[in-house]
């Protein structure tokens, strides 16, 4: 009976030092995500400027009061704070996921996704539009990305990692 309690410990033991990995993912990409967003508002675009940084990358500010990519466009209250509650289920749901998982790759990618999607909302509740500041203007197809953010960037790359996640475990 003793090796059964110390095995629930050691599980327990486990499982809060993987949800601390997590947290500290998701906080670091929020904490990033907020100190760039911060320079770019109060130092660098402090009048708004264009900088080039590459030929095909420049640093600007724009506001997006839409989600990822400027999509579903929210120009009242209502629809921001709908995307702000939108936001807020997605990423309860995908917690839910991250608790119960094990797998590391999945942990990393969920709390990215959360950290990103969180830093978006930080924005939109202090300003009611999301910061976005990285335009890379690539045209393919005479299509080209709006300007994003870390936050944005983190949620790509955990979508990402999610589907290599995903991959891999079929493959398994």
């Amino acid at each position: 009976m003793a090796l059964n309690k110390s095995l629930v410990y050691s599980e327990k033991g486990e499982s809060m030092t993987r949800l601390l990995y997590a947290f500290l993912i998701a906080f670091f990409v929020i904490g990033l995500d907020q100190a760039s967003k911060a320079w770019i508002l109060y130092d660098l675009m402090n009048p708004p400027a264009v900088i080039p940084v590459l030929p095909f990358l420049d640093i600007v500010l724009t506001w997006n009061k839409g989600v990822g990519f400027g999509l579903l466009q929210a120009h009242t209250l209502w629809g921001s704070l709908g995307l702000i509650g939108m936001a807020l289920a997605i990423s309860i749901i995908l917690g839910i996921w991250l608790w119960r998982t094990t797998d590391k790759l999945l942990l990393v990618s969920l709390s990215m996704i959360i950290g990103g999607a969180i830093g978006n909302i930080i924005d939109r509740l202090r300003f009611g539009a999301v910061v976005d500041f990285i335009y890379v203007h690539v045209y393919i197809l005479g299509y080209h990305f709006p300007a994003f953010n870390v936050a944005d960037s983190a949620i790509t790359v955990g979508v990402c990692l999610l589907l290599i996640e995903s991959y891999v475990r079929e493959k398994k």
